[in-house]
């Protein structure tokens, strides 16, 4: 699987420690002047390799930047007991990097938990950012809580099914398509950097990080981003959201609109969750479309 997914994203991963941990990231391409940097923040249970058509698209004319959070992809998988695994620490993570690599004219393109850890770091360096792209994901403490997801959650049955069977990674490759399906080198390459219950820790945790009750530390800073969306107000954003997805459904998109009146909007009403794998095309053209706009 790890060679299927290295031909599929043949980029040299680069480095960070981030405290005792070692942080792999892409950084393709180069800007200039005025040049935007895409910087790429996956979720759950995805890494940098999401957005391996962004990479190959445009990475020939300006920099893209793709983060592998702890626990994921090619970074370091330390144990829950010696990460915390919350969104404000792969928040502050992604932080680091941004502070690492100096980044200026940052276009934020982010999906699913990406958008949280994502927005949430791009709010502590506004001055650097010049616009947002996201994909079926929240700012704001959940509204509901999918099925599906909370059966991950479990007591006994949820950390054994997730880390020992793999099943939340392996239904994804599924349920997160509706308009067409993975080809299996897809499939492999998502799933490769979680072979084993020590690798599937971050999906684990993620799952568990998601806030359903006000006590839950990841509440608090959910709430604090939602009011802090209106300081993106005048920033060029675009908004493209897979209309099938049972996970970021469509009153999720109408939040963001809310909080963004300006902002652009593509429906894709047949798309699902994995945005960038089932309207490919769509997505980049949008994309594409959408950085001349950007004038910072």
């Amino acid at each position: 699987m790890l060679e299927i997914a290295a031909r599929q994203l043949p980029y040299h991963s680069k480095t960070l420690d981030v405290g005792s941990h070692r942080l792999r990231y892409l950084d393709e391409g180069s800007s200039s002047g005025d040049q935007p940097t895409i910087l790429c923040v996956h979720g759950n249970p995805t890494w940098s390799f999401y957005y391996r058509k962004v990479i190959e698209r445009f990475s020939p004319n300006i920099r893209v930047v793709a983060i592998d959070h702890l626990g994921c992809g090619r970074s370091e998988k330390p144990a829950k007991e010696d990460f915390p695994y919350t969104l404000a620490a792969h928040r502050d993570n992604l932080i680091s990097l941004i502070d690492h690599l100096n980044l200026k004219n940052i276009v934020l393109l982010a999906h699913d938990w990406g958008g949280a850890i994502g927005l949430s770091a791009a709010h502590a360096r506004l001055q650097q950012l010049a616009g947002v792209i996201l994909l079926n994901t929240a700012g704001f403490p959940p509204p509901y809580m999918p099925w599906r997801i909370s059966a991950c959650r479990w007591p006994i049955v949820g950390t054994p099914a997730v880390r020992g069977l793999n099943l939340f990674a392996k239904a994804a490759i599924t349920m997160a398509m509706s308009r067409t399906t993975l080809s299996n080198d897809a499939k492999e390459g998502l799933l490769a950097p979680y072979n084993n219950w020590e690798n599937r820790v971050a999906i684990d945790r993620f799952v568990r990080d998601i806030p359903t009750r006000r006590s839950h530390p990841t509440y608090q800073t959910l709430a604090d981003l939602e009011a802090g969306l209106k300081d993106f107000a005048d920033l060029p954003i675009q908004l493209i959201w897979g209309m099938k997805d049972w996970c970021f459904r469509p009153e999720c998109l109408r939040r963001f609109e809310q909080a963004w009146p300006h902002a652009k909007t593509l429906e894709l009403p047949t798309t699902g969750h994995y945005v960038l794998e089932d309207s490919p095309k769509e997505t980049l053209a949008a994309i594409e479309a959408f950085l001349p706009t950007i004038s910072r």
